[in-house]
């Protein structure tokens, strides 16, 4: 899957082997680049799609590439920073797109490996404004932080969880990743042990009821 490209075999390399490669600067991303990108992560998104089970949720191509975009950027930013913080809001942008299921699961494919980029930044330098900026991508983005020690504030979580298959996914991902925080929030709390029914002890012993 080698392009010589750094963008594109950073992409593949994470998410084949879900470990990056440092180089020694930060390239422009070509159109050709973003577009292939684009027609990678819509097959990507296929092929996880056939496990939460709905075809009525396609890729967000634009929002895919964002996310790769930053993604990246935060991955080379760990090492490369000669002359880049002018540039910051240029390598890490806002999302301006709309947040709906179908562009937080396109974002997914990359942003669920940033809180391990956040964790090896903390690690190098606490106040780095890098870190910042990624936190409030993922405070959009949370179902990518899930197990992240990330302050969620604010959310109206039934209406959060409205889609059925975003729900699904929310869910099954808190269990995996026994991310108490959210599973002790109360309503999120109601959904899991509603699933769990009977069978509560097995999927998750230590959990705690709560009674809101």
């Amino acid at each position: 899957m080698e392009t010589k490209s750094p963008f594109l075999d950073t992409l593949f390399l994470l998410r084949k082997e879900e470990c990056i490669t440092i180089f020694t600067d930060i390239q422009e991303i070509s159109q050709k680049e973003e577009q292939d990108a684009a027609d990678y992560f819509e097959s990507e998104f296929e092929k996880e799609r056939l496990e939460f089970l709905s075809d009525q949720i396609n890729c967000d191509r634009e929002t895919a590439v964002w996310a790769a975009k930053i993604m990246y950027h935060s991955a080379q930013l760990h090492l490369i920073r000669e002359n880049t913080a002018k540039d910051l809001n240029k390598l890490i942008p806002p999302f301006k797109g709309k947040r709906d299921t179908s562009s937080l699961l396109s974002a997914d494919l990359s942003l669920r490996f940033l809180p391990q980029i956040i964790a090896v930044l903390q690690s190098a330098d606490q106040e780095d404004a890098v870190i910042k900026m990624l936190e409030n991508i993922l405070k959009q983005f949370h179902y990518s932080a899930i197990g992240f020690d990330l302050e969620l504030e604010n959310i109206n979580w039934e209406e959060e969880l409205k889609d059925k298959t975003y729900r699904k996914l929310y869910l099954e991902r808190i269990v995996e990743k026994k991310a108490y925080p959210l599973a002790e929030i109360p309503y999120i709390n109601q959904l899991l042990i509603a699933e769990f029914g009977m069978y509560k002890d097995i999927f998750w012993r230590e959990l705690k009821i709560i009674n809101d």
